[in-house]
Parts: structure tokens; C-alpha cells; sequence
């Protein structure tokens, strides 16, 4: 494994890139402020779980191969960014039909449930290849190759750098839990948050599908 001071740099590069906002942080965020806390940290530890797919393909390769593929990057690519604007489009709904239900003339949206906010958090995060080329850009800087298992030593660096960002993630959860309780007698309050969620999620999907293919 690499040396302490390696080690070091790479926990604190690592927790800069966790609070950096990103999809998940966004869907977290949306989540919350639309369902609650407990539907929050579901998504949490679904982003965490969509952030593990990209570290086993990784250290298996597959990752790789992804990247190296115009034909496979740009399909992943369109399927993540549609996904990422069509979970944008339904909270900038949601939100709207919810005030207009507070003011009576709608129903209220019900809540997605924690089942499904975990499996949506999953998936923004494992259809993101922007992830993909994170891991193979960033953790590989920090593998030891004279140490031998440079797969493991992938795999150990790349749940690290899930942890910390699921455990952002559930930071984000409990304060937009708390700005949901606190302002809940200013209900355009929270709608214009989870309208500003939406959009992010929108510009981040345009994004996403824009990009382009690393080079090798």
C-alpha cells in the first residue's frame, strides 16, 4: 500500500472531491427536501452503492474498456444524462404540483418511498462515466505497483473515496432534512429549493451528455 503520507494526501484530495457538488449531492438534496430525511439518507447510501459499481469495474478493468470505446462511452454517457434530466423534470413537477396542492388545486405528489430513492440514488451514480473516469484517473495516482495487488490496492483506495462521499451525501441529507422542518411554514421556501435541485439535475444531465470521451 502506499506510504502514510500518500495516504494522506489521498484522504484529503478525496474529501475535497466528496463535498464538491456533483449529481448525487443534488438527488440527495431533492430527495430530502421532497420526502423527508429518511427517504434522504436512502438515496445516500444508494449513491454509495451506484459509486461501488464503479469501483469493482475498475479494479477489474471494465471501466477501462468502457472509456476506451467511443460506441460505449457515448451510450452510457446519454442513458446517464437522460436519466439525470428526466429525475430533474419530475422534482421540478413534484414541486410545483405540491404547492399548488398546498394551495388547493392539485393533489399533493406522494412520497417516491426510501426503496425507490435508494434505487434511483444507485442509479444517477452508476450511470454517471463521469465517475468511471474519476476512479481511473484519480485513484491509480496513489497505487503502489511495487507493493504488488495493485486491484486490491484499487479497490481499498476506491471505497474509501465512497465512504467519504456517501457520508457527504448523508450530511447533505440531514441539513436539507432540517431546512425542510425549520421552513415548513414557508412552503415557497422549499419549493424553490427543490426547484434549484431540479434544474441542477437538468444542467448536470445537458452536461453529461456534452462530454466528451477522456483521452487515452
Amino acid at each position: 500500500m502506499p506510504e502514510i503520507t500518500q495516504l494522506a494526501l489521498f484522504f484529503a484530495a478525496a474529501l475535497l472531491l466528496a463535498v464538491t457538488p456533483g449529481p448525487g449531492i443534488f438527488y440527495v438534496a431533492a430527495r430530502t427536501l421532497a420526502g423527508g430525511r429518511s427517504e434522504g439518507i436512502a438515496s445516500s447510501f444508494g449513491t454509495g452503492l451506484g459509486g461501488m459499481v464503479h469501483v469493482l469495474a475498475g479494479s477489474l478493468g471494465v471501466s477501462a474498456i468502457v472509456l476506451a470505446s467511443a460506441e460505449l462511452f457515448t451510450a452510457l454517457k446519454l442513458v446517464g444524462a437522460a436519466y439525470l434530466v428526466w429525475l430533474g423534470l419530475r422534482t421540478l413537477g413534484a414541486a410545483r404540483r405540491d404547492a399548488l396542492a398546498a394551495a388547493g388545486a392539485a393533489t399533493p405528489v406522494p412520497p417516491v418511498g426510501a426503496r425507490r430513492a435508494f434505487r434511483e440514488g444507485m442509479l444517477v451514480e452508476a450511470l454517471n462515466p463521469k465517475t468511471a473516469a474519476f476512479f481511473l484517473a484519480f485513484v491509480p495516482q496513489f497505487v503502489d505497483p511495487a507493493s504488488g495487488q495493485v486491484a486490491v490496492q484499487f479497490a481499498a483506495l476506491g471505497t474509501v473515496s465512497v465512504v467519504l462521499n456517501t457520508l457527504a451525501d448523508v450530511v447533505v441529507a440531514f441539513a436539507a432534512a432540517g431546512i425542510r422542518s425549520g421552513v415548513a411554514a414557508r412552503p415557497g421556501f422549499v419549493r424553490r429549493l427543490r426547484e434549484a435541485s431540479g434544474a441542477a439535475m437538468i444542467a448536470l444531465g445537458l452536461g453529461l451528455a456534452l462530454a466528451r470521451r477522456p483521452a487515452n
